[in-house]
């Protein structure tokens, strides 16, 4: 059985910071590659982060430079550090990982950034 879990999000105000953390149980985060995205009210699922298995990483324009994706494969964990926040972040944040031809998300974590 897959389990993704999720934690680490808050309320911060903006210019702070979170750092996000992707447990998986069933999965190997280390064989293939690896997501966060972020659901905000009203809006699709999008994009927000991607590392590979060689450790490649990939941003989207808005988090460029701010966020952070890493990984702990003894851990089997994958983190979002996020710095710099502002209101625009504030969204519901998922990983996400994949098991042969399926992809498995977590139950996500909500980030709320506001004075």
């Amino acid at each position: 059985q897959v389990q993704l879990v999720e934690s680490g999000g808050g309320l911060v105000q903006p210019g702070g910071s979170l750092t996000l953390s992707c447990a998986a149980s069933g999965i190997n985060f280390s064989s293939s590659a690896t997501g966060w995205y972020r659901q905000a009210p009203g809006n699709q699922r999008e994009l927000v982060a991607t590392i590979s298995r060689g450790g490649n990483t990939f941003y989207v324009g808005p988090v460029k430079g701010r966020f952070t994706i890493s990984r702990d494969n003894a851990k089997n964990t994958v983190y979002l550090q996020m710095n710099s926040l502002n209101s625009e972040d504030t969204a519901v944040y998922y990983c996400n990982g994949r098991r042969g031809d399926s992809i498995y998300w977590g139950q996500g974590t909500q980030v709320t950034v506001s004075s």
